[in-house]
């Protein structure tokens, strides 16, 4: 028997054809036959037990049954039609439902037999069925040679026309399983790791994963594995941090002075809460430390980033260092520019704003004093990053909203200085602690976790839209008194063009019926020109409009303290996160502030629970913990733009405390080795350094 080697192609293994192999490279990203063994499977069928129709629901998952196939019928015709036949056993019957292989199906059953069927119990209607059940004649030693647990992997469509549906796929694997030397699952955690959290062998837990005979077995293989690829994930964003922190040094910002100290003393509108003192300790330390700064600021919506934001800027300016504010749309770069200049139109202090809008002399000038070194802050776009751009002595890079930029968009601001410049990335989009500490695992992370006092929480409540009258009459009561609202459409990229024309149906509806001179309605969306967009902004942050309908371009950024009403349409079509941000958009002033989620009655079961955490909690952290669980981390916001979550096995939304002892084990390991060269570490060095891929990109910066 030859031995296959971990590494080995899947297109060389004899027991599959070229187009199997490139439809598993192409569906499940399996190219070696590591890949192969590590496609674990998703759910197991317990055949050490037989139900009986009368111990159904369709909470269950797969079951197996025992009795006999009659009553066939088959309702529709062509692509539409069905069949249907009764299952019955000795207490009661169950109807099974085929929508493909009709006529394979009533050729190869006989009424006469008794059989085996495995099936996933659901509710149709008023009943419960099993739909395309797999069905096996009955047999005592059948039954009898049936110990333990089925695993079932998942598949695509194409994978399962070349038989490679999760039968097929069991199969392939478990003749690998039998032609690989054992010797290849030679260990790579250490011993003591392996003692403190009684982790099973690495070989054992493959062999179990994919042949259990218990709970015991799914139960040991599982925690050995997730530890392992969380580990292993942890251990090398540590090693990147450590690498960073030695391979960059850092400028030096050796004092606290004049603008900080006068802008701290004098021009500060407010007190600073004790999470804000904190995080700009922690952003002092860092900038005299010798090492270039990497750190992302999560605050939740109006916990007072900017400021913090700006009091850094303000180190930087006073240490001879210019300093920049990159933002991800034109409308929060300039809401950002009027309020800086607000904030410190008294200090000695050229800000600028460069946009993809700027004009060409005006663009020409700015560049010609950002060069010269006598623009101290420069607020934009992503054209901060562009090639023209040169600064005299970037010392302090801010990028707000981080994830709406690009991996290379962001790390085009390390070029911007002979030494990398300091980096404070923020988000007003809570992450959750496990998300955080696995995409953000190189950098360090501060959290302001209280809002400024004298801020009211946000009343929120969920209407359908048949209660659209009683919401208006609410709109009418609130501009009556001097508020402002704003009314926002949802636009996704799949269905612009339906989302567009849903924008515009409502906002002739709203300007139909909120009528002038007692109404003004603005409009804001993405098709509308800059300087258009800009216009309408303007109308509605000056209070020459009273109504603002737009789609979620004004998600982040516009800081209009009057509007004390947002109303979301369509809400059933944001995630939890999403309508966070949006909220966030009112209870900026002194008012009682609101926001309505509008949706149609009938929703799915995750849509109402979305609305129902909204209406229960302002809290963004636990809304992102909600959001996590729900979508799980490919789809929270940002994730995607940082570079994909590809866990194989391993659930950020499930496995928290399992990413925290691994975070914990791996960094004691960097602490004491950081280059791994000791010798019980070689096995880890070796094993990092054979699969690169588990970096899957995330940036200096992300």
């Amino acid at each position: 028997m030859s031995a296959i080697l971990l590494n080995t192609p899947i297109e060389l293994l004899a027991s599959l054809t070229t187009a199997k192999a490139q439809s598993l490279q192409k569906d499940l990203s399996i190219f070696t036959v590591l890949d192969l063994i590590s496609h674990f499977p998703f759910r197991y069928i317990d055949k050490s037990k037989v139900y009986y129709t009368t111990d159904i629901s369709e909470d269950l998952p797969y079951i197996q049954l025992i009795g006999k196939i009659s009553d066939f019928k088959q309702v529709g015709i062509g692509h539409k039609a069905r069949l249907t036949a009764s299952f019955k056993d000795s207490k009661g019957a169950i109807e099974l439902v085929w929508f493909k292989g009709i006529q394979w199906v009533t050729k190869s059953i006989s009424e006469n037999n008794t059989y085996i069927v495995f099936g996933k119990p659901q509710r149709f209607g008023n009943k419960i069925n099993i739909a395309h059940p797999e069905i096996k004649i009955f047999s005592p030693e059948l039954i009898s040679s049936q110990v333990g647990y089925e695993p079932i992997y998942s598949s695509t469509e194409s994978l399962k026309k070349k038989y490679l549906d999760s039968k097929g796929l069991q199969k392939l694997i478990q003749q690998t399983f039998s032609n690989i030397n054992p010797a290849l699952f030679s260990e790579i955690l250490p011993s003591d790791i392996l003692q403190k959290h009684q982790l099973i062998s690495r070989k054992e837990a493959y062999l179990k994963i994919h042949n259990p005979n218990n709970v015991q077995d799914i139960q040991s293989a599982e925690m050995r594995l997730k530890f392992e690829e969380l580990f292993l994930l942890q251990l090398l964003l540590l090693k990147l941090k450590v690498n960073r922190q030695i391979t960059y040094r850092g400028f030096v910002f050796e004092k606290i002075d004049k603008l900080f100290d006068q802008f701290y003393r004098n021009y500060l509108p407010f007190e600073l809460t004790e999470a804000q003192k904190k995080v700009l300790k922690e952003i002092r330390k860092d900038t005299v430390s010798g090492h270039q700064m990497n750190r992302l600021l999560q605050g939740d919506v109006g916990s007072g980033k900017t400021i913090v934001g700006l009091m850094a800027m303000l180190m930087a300016v006073d240490n001879g260092f210019q300093a920049c504010l990159m933002a991800p749309t034109e409308i929060l770069a300039q809401q950002h520019l009027v309020t800086i200049r607000a904030l410190v139109h008294e200090l000695p202090l050229q800000i600028e704003l460069l946009t993809g809008s700027t004009k060409a002399k005006e663009k020409k000038r700015i560049l010609s004093q950002l060069k010269e070194g006598t623009v101290h802050i420069l607020i934009g776009t992503h054209a901060l990053i562009e090639p023209t751009v040169e600064f005299l002595n970037l010392g302090l890079a801010v990028v707000d909203e981080q994830h709406k930029f690009g991996v290379a968009q962001r790390a085009s601001l390390w070029k911007k200085n002979t030494l990398p410049p300091h980096i404070l990335v923020m988000t007003a989009t809570p992450i959750p602690r496990t998300l955080a500490m696995t995409i953000y695992g190189d950098l360090d992370i501060s959290v302001i976790d209280e809002l400024p006092p004298g801020r009211k929480e946000i009343i929120t409540n969920h209407r359908f839209d048949a209660q659209r009258l009683v919401v208006w009459r609410f709109i009418r009561e609130e501009v009556a008194k001097g508020r402002q609202i704003y009314i926002v459409y949802p636009l996704i990229e799949e269905s612009a063009l339906i989302d567009h024309k849903a924008l515009m149906d409502g906002y002739e509806s709203v300007i139909h019926d909120f009528p002038q001179p007692e109404f003004n309605v603005a409009m804001v969306h993405g098709k509308l020109k800059p300087d258009e967009k800009e216009y309408e902004m303007q109308r509605f942050i000056k209070g020459h409009a009273n109504i603002l309908v737009a789609t979620t371009v004004i998600e982040v950024g516009v800081n209009v303290p009057n509007a004390s009403v947002m109303i979301i349409e369509s809400a059933e079509r944001f995630g939890l996160s999403q309508l966070h941000q949006l909220r966030g958009r009112v209870g900026r002033g002194a008012d009682q502030s609101f926001c309505i989620l509008m949706t149609k009655y009938e929703l799915s079961k995750e849509a109402r629970m979305r609305m129902k955490i909204l209406c229960e909690t302002t809290n963004g952290f636990l809304i992102a913990e909600e959001d996590l669980k729900m979508r799980g981390p490919g789809d929270i916001q940002g994730t995607r733009q940082s570079g994909d979550i590809e866990l194989r096995i391993a659930n950020l939304a499930q496995d928290g405390e399992i990413l925290q002892q691994a975070r914990e084990a791996a960094k004691s390991i960097i602490e004491e080795d950081p280059d791994l060269k000791m010798l019980h570490h070689q096995p880890l060095l070796q094993y990092l350094l054979q699969h690169k891929n588990l970096n899957k990109g995330w940036s200096k910066i992300s």
